[in-house]
Order: structure tokens, then C-alpha cells, then sequence
């Protein structure tokens, strides 16, 4: 009886150790895995046109080797007038890097992802343009088709989303600053446009709370 016992309180402890390690467990892979959850890049197919959002460099770039494989026949800069580069704007940058002027569209409104989305459409619409190809940077991507796909969600058009390599490190994203402030940025804005808030005030509020953490 006495080893039954003793087994059975062996049992109850192991259970108990399981149910107060497993939560620690799973917080310690959900913070190993954050950094990989964000890049996303698929397989560039044919498409209608290739639409850059301003924000990072190297975005136009990717956008140009696309193009020159023949990928698409447009490109279209959103928030063309941001900085891309020693060229200058993102006009002026894909230009430089061989672009022919009629091959590129622009609109210059946008101050927000949600933005980036929300007034491309329209554009697309205009050119009668069926599919896209959406160029950011890597770590913005899981956030940028989130965003696409439901701004996008009616109207026909087939996106394929594409990043840019950024220097981040998604492995090990809290071994270096840049690649914690990113990390720490594109979850607070994911949650944030989670719950509806996008557009310049959503920038807004998101300068705050990261002005309270750095207290």
C-alpha cells in the first residue's frame, strides 16, 4: 500500500510541477518564436503591377529586380515622395535604377500602412489591374498582409506579398537593438490594427506608448 501511495503522490507532483512550468514553457517559445512570425515572403508569380510602400530601404530595390524578371509591367509607389535612398524620393530611386518613367504610377497620401492599402485600391481599380505584387520590408510583412487582405477583401484582386531584406533577425531578434525595436514596433501596431486602429492617428498613440516604455 505504502508504494501506491508514494506513487501516487509522485504522480500528483509531477502534474503539479507540468501545470506550473508549462505556461513558463509557452511564453519562453511564444519570445523565441516572435521574431520569425513576422518576415513573410511567397513565390513571385505574374501580376498586374507591383506595389512598393514607401517607409524602409531596400523596398524599391526588390521592387526593381522584380520588374526586370519580368514579373510585372507597373510599378506603383505608395507615399512616393517619402525618402528612399542617395537618389532621393521613391520616384526619383526607381528612376535611377532603370525604371522607365511609364512603367511607374504614384499616389502621395498615405501616411499609414492601413493607408498604403486603402488608397492603392482605388488605382488598381482604375487601371483595371487584377492582381498585385506587395513589396515592404521583411519584418513589416505579416502586418502589411493582414492589413491588405482585409482592405482588399472584395474586390477581386489577387495579391502576393513579398519582402525585402531589412537586416533584421528574426532568429535571434533580441540579441542586437534593431531588431528588438522592430520586433517591440510591429507587435504594438499588429495588436493595435487588430482592434481597429489605423491610420495617422493610430501613429500617433503608438509614439506615446513607446515615449511611456522609455521611461
Amino acid at each position: 500500500m505504502s508504494r501506491k501511495l508514494t506513487s501516487k503522490k509522485m504522480g500528483k507532483r509531477r502534474k503539479r510541477i507540468l501545470f506550473l512550468y508549462l505556461p513558463v514553457l509557452l511564453i519562453a517559445l511564444l519570445f523565441l518564436c516572435a521574431g520569425r512570425f513576422l518576415p513573410l515572403s511567397e513565390s513571385p508569380k505574374q501580376a498586374d503591377v507591383i506595389i512598393v510602400l514607401s517607409g524602409g530601404g531596400g523596398r524599391v530595390e526588390k521592387a526593381v529586380e522584380l520588374f526586370k524578371e519580368g514579373i510585372a509591367p507597373y510599378m506603383l509607389l505608395s507615399a512616393v515622395s517619402e525618402n528612399a535612398g542617395p537618389s532621393g524620393d521613391m520616384h526619383q530611386t526607381a528612376l535611377a535604377l532603370g525604371i522607365p518613367e511609364e512603367a511607374i504610377l504614384t499616389e502621395d497620401a498615405a501616411q499609414s500602412t492601413y493607408q498604403n492599402a486603402q488608397f492603392t485600391l482605388p488605382i488598381m481599380k482604375q487601371h483595371g489591374f487584377k492582381s498585385a505584387i506587395v513589396v515592404s520590408s521583411d519584418f513589416h510583412m505579416r502586418r502589411v498582409k493582414f492589413i491588405f487582405d482585409h482592405v482588399y477583401k472584395k474586390s477581386g484582386i489577387e495579391l502576393t506579398y513579398i519582402g525585402a531584406d531589412s537586416g533584421y533577425n528574426a532568429k535571434a531578434w533580441w540579441s542586437e537593438r534593431y531588431s528588438r525595436e522592430t520586433t517591440f514596433n510591429e507587435y504594438t501596431k499588429m495588436i493595435g490594427n487588430a482592434f481597429g486602429y489605423n491610420g495617422p492617428e493610430a501613429k500617433s498613440t503608438f509614439e506615446q506608448i513607446k515615449r511611456w516604455f522609455r521611461r
